[in-house]
């Protein structure tokens, strides 16, 4: 329950400024605190070892997990469930009453502040030490909460049942693990079933193993969790030795099973014992602890088979499968778009569509029929005039709902090149230019958008989100051509603004290099809302075009087989950069957009070889 969320961002003359967000202040009428659900967490400590060899974690900090509820109602039902979110608190004895009435309140208080760290920010920024420590602890202390309750509401109901064992625990439990960050819920389901409920480890771990699943959200190298093996000893002890116990037993069941992949084990083991740098690696502990791994697209799961996971594969060919990404049509068409919703409904003769989307189909006799055509233009009229109402609100900029709106809204990141976006409204700019008026005249006004946020300590991101303001400035406010392009950066990227800006749009840009995004959604809710893609052929980009057909998708740039072989004849030389490229980028460093020094970013798009670089 996380007190200050990720942030609120704001624009201000240096780009993107970070600042509280403040949603809990002003009271959260929806949640309920849960004082009878409360549940030890331990950080730190030891491993004590009783005289019949088990063994179990003692000492070190113990802080509580506080339960709150959200009741979450679905669409036209009866009831509703519950969302849990934890916080963390310290109790009345960690209150040290000595010390604070000696004046010493900071380290009387010293657990309960520590408690507070924990639930006050999601992704706290991890370039220091600290900041590892406390996002280890944040995962840990979710992931034992969660499953401390599960197994009490496990026990409770089986004390119902006669029979109550614990091989049935899976048929009644999933812990699905949604990409690595609660990949400890491996240990430290072990640790519960055999520390604290008696099984032995081959009973311990065929439950968990039955009981856990992975889903893979991501295949870029350096989002794939590895933490220091010293950092897991010391904070999770007795963890770590279930890590270590995970590890030993696959390395042995591969040697005893598969001769043939021994020379592979360095890179497939959980633990890469290498000297400079002993980890855990997350990724490799949730493929070979959980029953099922899974990509989100088509494309990325194939990826996963054939790349990232493909020496598991040979052990355990059915582990692996796809489970595509997928939207909810309530909330992404039915809630945000009353206006194409109705009409939808009226050319149908059913609202059922909302709960079963392919007859939507039911749609296709219809399109030639220029009633429809009337319609389906006015809703979106009627959106783009609301998008437009907003971004005056949040941005002060006015905005032609008659041009074309051409958007792209998601995180602020290198490879889903926001980078190349704003490249393409320079040139196109300069083009603008050196027009004639006549020339101008025959050019279809275009209104670019580009919203997201840019993590707090991630320098590149931060520099797109400065550009794409510094070209708007100078673009908006040029009397030759803002009639005919407008650069709007919208801040603060949330749902409640994609439930505005994803009706209005008529071209949504999803630009990434092949093979990087695993599936993408919102690709999905601007399909869904009656709007074209510009894409690659990349994530769920590739199945929405087999839906949509060739016709209706305006794709370009190099499929995914292709990349590798572009990187290696960039590092060999071979690579002939296209001139209007190079023309967008000294158009920048030209000093047309202001004084700010792009050149540290421009230079990431340059250079031969190296991740990420020689766009």
């Amino acid at each position: 329950r996380y007190r200050y969320g990720l942030f609120k961002q704001r624009i201000a003359k240096e780009g993107q400024e970070e600042i509280a967000e403040d949603w809990l202040e002003k009271f959260s009428p929806w949640e309920i605190v849960r004082h009878d659900v409360v549940y030890p967490v331990r950080f730190f400590g030891h491993v004590e070892i009783s005289p019949d060899g088990s063994r179990k974690s003692a000492g070190g900090e113990v802080l509580n997990a506080l339960a709150y509820d959200v009741p979450i109602p679905g669409y036209k039902t009866k009831n509703a469930i519950s969302l849990r979110l934890w916080d963390a608190k310290a109790s009345a004895e960690d209150f040290n009453l000595f010390q604070f009435n000696d004046g010493q309140y900071e380290s009387a208080a010293q657990l309960h502040s520590r408690a507070q760290q924990i639930c006050a920010v999601l992704y706290p920024g991890d370039a220091t030490e600290e900041g590892k420590l406390l996002r280890l602890k944040q995962q840990f202390f979710l992931c034992s909460a969660s499953l401390q309750d599960i197994i009490f509401r496990f026990k409770e109901r089986k004390s119902d049942r006669v029979s109550g064992k614990w091989s049935e625990f899976p048929s009644k439990v999933a812990v699905q693990m949604n990409d690595t960050h609660p990949t400890l819920a491996i240990p430290e389901l072990m640790r519960l079933l055999m520390d604290e409920e008696g099984l032995g480890w081959d009973e311990a771990w065929d439950v968990t193993n039955k009981t856990v699943a992975y889903t893979n959200h991501t295949v870029l190298p350096e989002a794939l969790e590895k933490w220091s093996q010293s950092v897991m000893r010391k904070l999770l002890p007795r963890q770590m030795e279930i890590i270590e116990e995970i590890d030993k037993r696959f390395r042995e069941m591969v040697i005893s099973t598969r001769k043939d992949m021994e020379g592979k084990l360095d890179s497939m083991s959980v633990l890469d014992n290498s000297p400079q740098k002993p980890v855990v690696r997350m990724a490799n502990l949730c493929v070979v602890s959980a029953h099922t791994v899974n990509g989100v697209a088509e494309l990325h799961s194939n990826i996963l088979k054939e790349e990232l996971f493909a020496d598991y594969v040979s052990i355990w060919p059915k582990k692996f499968q796809n489970k595509t990404n997928g939207i909810t049509p309530r909330r992404w068409l039915r809630f945000c778009n009353p206006e194409l919703s109705e009409i939808v409904t009226k050319w149908l003769k059913t609202d059922q569509w909302t709960s079963n989307l392919d007859l939507l189909t039911g749609l296709r006799k219809f399109a030639d029929d220029e009633k429809l055509h009337a319609e389906w233009a006015a809703a979106k009229l009627a959106s783009k005039k609301r998008l437009a109402k907003h971004v005056l609100d949040a941005t002060g900029v006015t905005i032609d709902p008659t041009s074309l709106f051409d958007i792209q809204i998601k995180r602020i990141h290198e490879y889903k090149r926001q980078l190349m976006n704003i490249l393409g409204a320079v040139y196109r700019y300069k083009k603008l230019k050196e027009m004639s008026a006549e020339e101008k005249q025959k050019v279809t006004p275009r209104t670019v958008m580009v919203g997201g946020k840019a993590f707090a300590t991630y320098t590149n991101a931060k520099r797109i989100v400065k550009l794409v303001n510094d070209v708007g400035a100078v673009v908006n406010n040029d009397p030759d051509v803002n009639k005919y392009l407008k650069v709007v950066f919208i801040p603060n990227y949330n749902v409640s603004v994609a439930e505005v800006l994803i009706p209005g749009s008529e071209l949504s840009q999803h630009i990434s290099t092949a093979g990087m995004e695993a599936s993408g959604t919102s690709n999905m809710k601007f399909s869904l809302n009656g709007c074209v893609i510009i894409g690659t052929l990349d994530g769920a980009n590739v199945e929405i075009r087999e839906e949509v057909g060739e016709d209706n998708f305006f794709l370009f740039g190099a499929k995914a087989d292709q990349v590798a072989g572009l990187r290696k004849d960039r590092e060999n030389g071979l690579f002939k950069p296209d001139p209007r490229f190079e023309e967008a980028k000294q158009y920048i460093r030209s000093g047309t957009f202001g004084t700010y020094d792009y050149t540290p970013l421009l230079d990431s798009l340059e250079g031969n070889s190296g991740f990420g670089r020689g766009e």
